[in-house]
């Protein structure tokens, strides 16, 4: 592990020491975070599939009520009849935020009818079927919002972890090494001026000697 270059100081060890405890809290609040993210990235993975799962169920349903519409009349007849439709969606897009992360919220606004045909030259199985659309709508919104959270909250967890990793693995190891290395400079620099103090003691001791015999 790279040691920092810095001067081996006590100031710079002071320096350091702090860095070093701000990094490791910041690790733990990073890791806590991803601990998180991930629950909820488990936990929406979980629960779109189960949507998505009874989506692909009710639209089998509209579809097959849809085909059986279809056989009870001429193709050129379904045609006609959904040939001009008064109905409209629209779709309002709001903003949440989860674990800190932009996800948008769509909300479906109707307006108009679907039936803008003629009654009494189309089947029932034809209203049965677009009503069983139109109800999966709110439903197909919100697992496009679910698939969509799942993908913001994998970004956001590739970049929590790429960042835990870089403390984990790289600032705070690198921190702690440069932190021992100022620690035995320090001490070798200590045990030398003992050493020079000790000499000069020894030597003002040989000359006070000297002088007084």
């Amino acid at each position: 592990m790279a040691r920092i270059n810095v001067n081996p100081n006590r100031m710079e060890l002071l320096k350091l020491r702090r860095r070093t405890a701000i990094a490791k809290r910041g690790h733990k609040l990073l890791k806590d975070k991803l601990d998180e993210l991930m629950k909820q990235f488990l936990g929406l993975i979980k629960e779109s599939g189960n949507l998505r799962d009874d989506i692909e169920l009710k639209l089998d349903e509209a579809f097959t009520i849809f085909s059986i519409a279809r056989s009870e009349v001429l193709a050129e007849e379904i045609e006609e009849a959904l040939a001009a439709p008064t109905a409209e969606l629209d779709v309002e897009v709001g903003e949440r935020h989860i674990m800190g992360v932009k996800a948008p919220r769509l909300n479906v606004v109707y307006s108009g009818s679907y039936d803008c045909y003629s009654l009494s030259t189309t089947p029932l199985a034809l209203d049965v079927a677009l009503q069983s659309y139109r109800d999966l709508m709110p439903s197909l919104m919100e697992l496009a919002e679910m698939e969509n959270d799942i993908r913001l909250l994998a970004i956001e967890i590739e970049k929590t972890r790429r960042r835990v990793n870089a403390l984990e693995y790289v600032l705070i190891p690198s921190l702690e090494e440069t932190v021992v290395y100022i620690t035995m400079k320090l001490d070798e620099m200590e045990r030398s001026y003992r050493t020079q103090l000790m000499k000069i003691k020894s030597m003002q001791e040989e000359a006070a000697r000297a002088a007084a015999g």
